[in-house]
């Protein structure tokens, strides 16, 4: 008896030692691998960053060439003064913030239709209409800007923020991943609305909405990302300084007829890169959520 219990205990401190080693191996691989993702966020980041650093050099230090350093050597918010005095960024900044607005609006309300429609049976023409979709994600937007300039020309909107917003108000891809999204709600809970009486509209915005909520964040993030860093269109559009939006200024400052002062660019660059870090930050989590749900059935 005596040797049964010292055999049963000398197991289990051998298991309980083996249970040690295993996790002190997975903590060291743990280890391994936060540094290993630390060297890759830095060679995949620093690129990008490290120019950004230019912004918070004094003036007079230099930027590019010789003596230039790759951190300042006195760290100043000279820039960044400058730029808010001197331009016209907050003003640039309210009317990417209007478009902005407008094209969230309308790419979610849209596509959320669009998506439905195109996601529920029992309809001739959807896999046409699908299609139709579709294709219009092969033309590039070079290739329909001037016929697009020329339908805003002759409404009268040439010079208008509504000029930048309406022939953008919708794109076919995020059309695509609402339909995937409300293909990947069951069938078994519109039948159950069916059963309770739920009309079209109902079982649209009571039960189908709120199922693909990270699918609609997800279009709500992309559309306020093209929005905000479009600037071929808002270049053509819009000809007068008090109606540019943030990404035409920072073209503007880099062409002064006074020469570039690449210290204003960059401080206008950081501004212009905090409103999507932020919502990005914010709506992370159900961005990704929504991913999984328009990768469902794509």
């Amino acid at each position: 008896m005596a040797t049964t219990v010292v055999n049963r205990f000398k197991r289990n401190r051998a298991a309980e030692a083996e249970r040690n080693q295993g996790q002190s191996l997975r903590g060291h691989r743990l280890v391994v691998r936060y540094i290993v993702l630390t060297v890759v966020l830095f060679v995949l980041l620093g690129p990008l960053l490290l120019p950004l650093l230019a912004a918070f050099k004094a003036p007079g230090e230099p930027v590019f060439g010789n003596g230039a350093t790759l951190f300042p050597q006195h760290w100043s918010l000279e820039a960044f003064f400058v730029l808010f005095e001197k331009t016209h960024v907050f003003k640039s900044i309210g009317n990417s913030l209007f478009v902005c607005a407008l094209t969230v609006i309308s790419f979610t309300s849209l596509s959320a239709v669009g998506g439905y429609m195109l996601s529920r049976k029992g309809w001739r023409g959807r896999s046409f209409f699908t299609l139709v979709v579709t294709s219009a994600m092969i033309f590039p937007f070079e290739t329909l800007m001037l016929a697009l300039f020329n339908q805003v020309a002759a409404l009268g909107l040439y010079g208008s923020l509504i000029g930048v917003w309406l022939p953008v108000m919708l794109g076919p891809f995020q059309v695509l991943l609402m339909r995937a999204a409300f293909l990947g709600v069951p069938d078994e809970i519109e039948d159950a609305a069916l059963i309770d009486g739920a009309g079209e509209f109902t079982r649209f915005w009571h039960i189908f909405l709120p199922q693909v909520k990270g699918a609609l964040t997800v279009v709500g993030l992309t559309s306020f990302i093209y929005a905000w860093s479009d600037f071929l269109w808002p270049l053509m559009i819009l000809p007068s300084q008090e109606k540019q939006t943030m990404m035409v200024s920072l073209s503007s400052l880099k062409n002064s007829i006074t020469g570039t002062n690449y210290q204003l660019v960059l401080a206008g660059a950081i501004t212009a890169l905090i409103p999507v870090l932020l919502i990005f930050m914010f709506a992370q989590k159900y961005f990704f959520r929504g991913i999984e749900e328009g990768g469902v059935k794509f």
